[in-house]
């Protein structure tokens, strides 16, 4: 009781000095949610339908698309951290650190996303080649200047570690509406009797740039910066100094690994499910229903990530739903001739077992800023939540083919109606056994690699207060 007490006492302090701030509540969870809504809303209609805006409405070869996104994932990853190092060279305002940034970048960043999908007919394929690579890279710039502070935000809301965990699940509910709301609809507004459309993909643009924009300043009003943080003294921030530090904090290099292997397991289910159904299963149609219940069990499992949290920990429930899945996946695998609706029902099971570290992640990020803190005395929130995501970005850069390279590997062949059976096996064992296994290691990596369980959670917000106390 002690303990809990000890952390609440710390909710009441102020970034504005002895300003009294009210405490923290569902007004912060909505808000936080609003902030990866307007991420989501611009991200995942770039994610979904930029690759083939390109190649059908700017005729451009889906090599070049290719090309493009990896330099611009790598330039992102370089942009995240110098925006990072320079949220943390400036003293908060009055209304905070992280927010103000949100407040002035948005626009910007939505205005630039716009320009994405602007069509000026009849140009030459080097000026659209050109207009996407500058466009692109423009709004991916800007996405980092939003999304950094946004991402780092979380640790100043408060440092309680329940409820900086109901932010990382409202951050997922944020991210699931935006998601179900884009593919639900965009595919209607963008595609005009099944061709990609012009006009539609500006009209989308447009749309999902202003609801963007309205969740940016929603989560601008809703939330509030808190953490009474002591402004670094004595240590001249150094960037050589900051990253091995960076390297020896054991939590954030665990976690690190494990979401970056979570991350390119996701994209060869991805790129697996499509051929599974396609071709092992014969139904494409079944490809929807998969994604509605992936869905579906994100929501299911938010309610219970707060109790099951505050009662076990991050690190132990993730651990085994991780193993849930692992379990699932591994045993779809080994099932004979398992049917089209068999494989979904169980599939699910596994899916909401993985949707606990898909909510959780966010939270295991700020607890590793606490950490960074507690090791060096410094506190540079952007800067750590800027590595985590200059990493992801590496990783996806490096990873973003796995799934055609896999799906070759395993003798696919496009100018065959029907597959092999060996291809077929391979198919199979992309979608069930690999993952599988994938899940097993992350569920290793949590239990015997990351340290902060969560008593020690517990008593590092105790000891970085008793600390901060003694700098003021």
């Amino acid at each position: 009781m002690s303990q809990a007490i000890g952390i609440k006492e710390i909710h009441i302090e102020s970034i504005h000095e002895k300003e009294t701030v009210r405490p923290f509540g569902l007004r912060d969870k909505i808000g936080y949610m609003f902030g990866d809504l307007g991420n989501d809303f611009f991200f995942i209609l770039v994610s979904s339908f930029l690759m083939v805006y390109y190649t059908d409405v700017f005729g451009i070869s889906a090599a070049f698309v290719g090309i493009l996104f990896l330099v611009a994932r790598l330039w992102d990853a370089v942009a995240d951290v110098t925006w990072g190092r320079f949220i943390d060279s400036r003293k908060p305002s009055k209304h905070g650190k992280f927010k103000p940034w949100i407040f002035r970048m948005s626009f910007p960043l939505v205005i630039s996303g716009v320009l994405m999908f602007v069509h000026i007919p009849g140009m030459s394929t080097g000026f659209y080649e050109a207009y996407a690579f500058v466009t692109y890279i423009l709004w991916g710039t800007l996405y980092s200047t939003v999304n950094i502070p946004y991402g780092s935000m979380a640790s100043v809301i408060t440092n309680d570690p329940g409820e900086r965990t109901a932010l990382s699940t409202f951050r997922t509910m944020g991210a699931m509406i935006a998601s179900l709301i884009i593919n639900a609809v965009g595919p209607l507004i963008v595609f005009v009797d099944n061709k990609a459309d012009a006009d539609g993909f500006f009209m989308a643009a447009v749309i999902f740039g202003i609801l963007s924009f309205a969740s940016y300043m929603a989560s601008y009003k809703l939330s509030t910066e808190r953490v009474s943080v002591p402004v670094n003294t004595g240590i001249k921030p150094n960037l050589g100094r900051t990253i091995k530090a960076l390297l020896k904090n054991r939590p954030l290099i665990t976690i690190l690994g494990a979401s970056l292997i979570f991350m390119m397991s996701t994209m060869l289910i991805g790129a697996a499910n499509i051929y599974l159904f396609k071709d092992y299963f014969s139904n494409t149609a079944a490809l929807s229903i998969v994604g509605i219940i992936q869905t579906v069990t994100v929501f299911i499992a938010i309610p219970l990530v707060k109790p099951l949290v505050a009662r076990f920990g991050k690190k132990e429930i993730t651990a085994v739903g991780m193993l849930l899945a692992a379990f699932v996946y591994i045993l779809l695998f080994f099932i004979p001739n398992v049917s089209t609706s068999q494989f979904i029902a169980l599939a699910a099971i596994g899916m909401f077992g993985y949707a606990f570290f898909n909510t959780v992640i966010w939270a295991f990020v700020t607890d590793v800023i606490d950490y960074h803190e507690f090791l060096t005395g410094m506190r540079e929130d952007g800067t750590v939540y800027s590595f985590y995501s200059f990493a992801r970005k590496v990783g996806q850069a490096l990873a973003g083919g796995i799934g055609g390279f896999a799906i070759t590997a395993v003798g696919y062949d496009a100018t065959l109606k029907v597959q092999s059976q060996n291809a077929l096996d391979g198919i199979y064992a992309l979608a069930t056994l690999v993952p599988g296994v994938i899940y097993l290691l992350i569920f290793l990596i949590l239990v015997f690699l990351y340290p902060l369980n969560r008593q020690r959670t517990n008593q590092l917000s105790i000891e970085l207060a008793e600390k901060r106390k003694k700098r003021k």
